[in-house]
Order: structure tokens, then C-alpha cells, then sequence
């Protein structure tokens, strides 16, 4: 195995050393909501990981070996999946730390957490 075979990897730390660093710096609470955050990756995600499991069972595209780890999950590379975690994370955290930095009123759902809530 090459470091050409991290690229995918390395582009998804890239991502999170950019992003993962606002939950902490602004005090978000992102982290601090597991299940909320897991339900909405889920959410988020679960449509695009078939469609890419479908797509690559049929051919209509494919990954190069020589950039990506060999490990597969449902055809995908692991760091597939990976990217299916790590962008809805950064953008959650991207979307929270700008409404913190603009004071941005909570709207509906999105009040501050009780005591005991999810």
C-alpha cells in the first residue's frame, strides 16, 4: 500500500481538522447530542450510500484501487462510507458555528437543550 492509496483519507482528515475544531473553539454542543446527530446522518446519508451501492453494482461508475484503501463495504471503499459521516458532520458544524458567530435566533426545534431531552 502507497500513500497514493490515502488520498481518500486524507481528503476526509482535511475535512474534519477544518470543521471539528468549531465544536470545541464555539462551544457548540453538536457532540454533546449524539443521537440527534447520528439520526440526522442517517437521515442524511442512507439514500446516497444505496444510490452509490447501486451505482457501482451497476457500473455506472467505479473507484480507483490505487486511491483508496482496499478494504470494501457493499462494493464501496470504506472511505466511501467515511464521506457519508464526514461531510454531513462538517457541514453541521459549519452551519452551527455560523449561526453562533451571527447570533442567529433558535427556530423551531432547534431551542436549547432540556435537561433530559435528546
Amino acid at each position: 500500500m502507497s500513500l497514493r492509496h490515502l488520498s481518500y483519507v486524507a481528503m476526509l482528515a482535511f475535512c474534519l481538522a477544518g470543521t471539528l475544531p468549531l465544536e470545541f473553539g464555539y462551544r457548540l454542543g453538536v457532540l454533546h447530542r449524539p443521537l440527534r446527530l447520528l439520526t440526522t446522518i442517517v437521515l442524511a446519508s442512507a439514500p446516497f450510500v444505496a444510490w452509490d451501492v447501486w451505482a457501482t453494482h451497476a457500473g455506472q461508475w467505479h473507484f480507483d484501487s490505487r486511491q483508496a484503501l482496499p478494504w470494501r463495504v457493499g462494493g464501496l471503499p470504506l472511505e466511501e462510507i467515511a464521506f457519508f459521516v464526514v461531510v454531513p458532520l462538517a457541514a453541521i458544524l459549519t452551519y452551527e458555528a455560523v449561526r453562533h458567530l451571527t447570533g442567529s435566533r433558535h427556530t423551531r426545534g432547534n431551542g436549547p437543550r432540556r435537561k433530559g431531552s435528546v
